[in-house]
């Protein structure tokens, strides 16, 4: 009797024995709790990286672009700069042959011999083909006031309107770049002065 009473009672070694299990599996369920707000947080935390590294990949794009805008904007102004200064000295040069121009014709209606001077007009030519400095077709031409300046007017009814009957400066033109438009006179089938100096106003 007294050993079946031994055997249902609950010894302190029992209880000891599961209280540690109590406390193991407390534990262990603390550290899954831990481990899964760990991971929780390291998630969170991975997708805040993603999302500023996509907002600085977007950054990094723009100031690319930027970069490149200035880098193409800085080259193009130094183009426009340096074909101004072209430009200007091919005008300036121009002026100079339009006078060498004037002589000859001075000189060959004098009857003198004019090879020096054919000879430097050849040489300013030279200059004029490598800077690709080409004169302005305009004889017989229909008026483009891109290319052209009217001055002058003629009434003749046997030539379509706006065409070019006479050059009076010749105009030239580099790379697509206007250096001097061509003075020029123009017809009209009727002679209408106002059509005249709405001509020249465009």
């Amino acid at each position: 009797m007294s050993d079946e009473n031994n055997s249902d009672e609950i010894t302190p070694e029992v209880i000891s024995k599961d209280v540690s299990e109590t406390n193991n599996l407390s534990k262990e369920s603390k550290y899954n709790d831990n481990i899964e707000k760990t991971s929780e947080d390291l998630s969170k935390l991975l997708d805040l990286e993603k999302q500023k590294s996509s907002q600085f990949e977007e950054k990094l794009k723009h100031v690319l672009a930027d970069f490149q805008n200035l880098s193409k904007k800085t080259q193009s102004d130094i183009e426009h700069g340096v074909n101004s200064k072209i430009d200007e000295f091919m005008l300036d040069f121009i002026k100079i042959y339009d006078d060498f121009i004037r002589a000859k014709e001075v000189i060959s209606e004098s009857k003198i011999n004019a090879d020096g001077l054919n000879s430097i007009l050849k040489n300013m030519e030279s200059l004029m083909q490598k800077y690709n400095v080409t004169p302005i077709e305009a004889l017989g031409e229909i008026f483009n006031p891109n290319y052209h300046e009217a001055i002058s007017i003629i009434s003749d009814s046997t030539l379509d309107d706006n065409t070019i009957t006479k050059e009076i400066r010749k105009g030239y033109i580099s790379h697509e770049r206007i250096i001097r438009p061509t003075l020029v006179e123009i017809s009209k089938k009727d002679d209408d002065k106002k059509w005249l100096k709405l001509l020249v106003l465009t």
